[in-house]
């Protein structure tokens, strides 16, 4: 007798499905709301890797930048540095004051003869409009900083309600199954309720770190921003005292 009864506790445990395996065998809304929830995912992935390295490089760059900027005495110089430093926001913020004035000279030299000997004095010719033209540079290279950030928003914000919606659903296979069957065994409400917990569980994965990533990248940008005001007002003084 005690043999036999050492030789059951030896026996494995019977295993039963997983919740897993109930939800395979849900049906197609299931299905549906958890696809929509992984495609969220990983999109939202692939986004905040992606802009960890391109904000990685653009501070990099921009610290580079600065340096032969403050080191540099006239903007062809910080121009010839720029094309190698072209990840940092602040090299389009340069390159477009550049331009201005360099068009605003140019024009300035075609309207105005030369003075005895060749000798010409370059000067801008508006200042407004060079400021104009960085803050639009400014605008241009917000929107690439920013660029597919507000999908992580909207991914933490969505997720949420697509696993809500996946759980009322699943709750209301339980409901139906219950009503079909007659009975309130876990075996009948399995489905509906595998459908509830695994979309429940989906959408807050999908969310929470959509919205983590979110507020971090916010925060990144907000600084790379006042950063580039900063060196709007220097590149101004720079060009006030070289070019009027």
């Amino acid at each position: 007798m005690n043999g036999a009864l050492l030789a059951l506790q030896q026996l494995p445990a019977a295993e039963g499905p997983s919740l897993l395996d109930f939800f395979w065998e849900s049906g197609p809304m299931a299905k549906l709301v958890l696809g929509v929830l992984v495609v969220f995912s990983l999109v939202s992935w692939a986004i905040m890797i992606g802009k960890y390295v391109q904000l990685g490089r653009a501070g990099s760059q921009s610290e580079k930048f600065l340096e032969a900027f403050h080191r540099s005495s006239r903007f062809s110089e910080v121009n010839a540095v720029a094309a190698k430093l072209s990840a940092s926001p602040l090299v389009g913020i340069f390159q477009a004051g550049y331009a201005e004035i360099d068009g605003q000279i140019k024009h300035a030299h075609d309207l105005e003869p030369a003075k005895a000997g060749g000798e010409r004095r370059y000067r801008m010719t508006s200042l407004p409009a060079l400021e104009r033209s960085l803050a639009r540079a400014i605008g241009v290279e917000m929107a690439g900083v920013g660029r597919w950030t507000p999908f992580l928003a909207t991914t933490a914000a969505a997720s949420p309600f697509i696993g809500l919606f996946g759980t009322v659903w699943g709750i209301m296979v339980a409901f139906r199954d219950i009503g079909l069957t007659g009975s309130t065994s876990l075996v009948a409400v399995s489905p509906g309720i595998a459908e509830a917990l695994i979309n429940t569980a989906a959408g807050l994965a999908a969310a929470i770190p959509a919205l983590v990533g979110y507020n971090y990248f916010a925060a990144r940008i907000r600084g790379l921003r006042a950063r580039m005001e900063d060196f709007v007002q220097e590149f101004l003084n720079m060009a006030e005292r070289n070019f009027t």
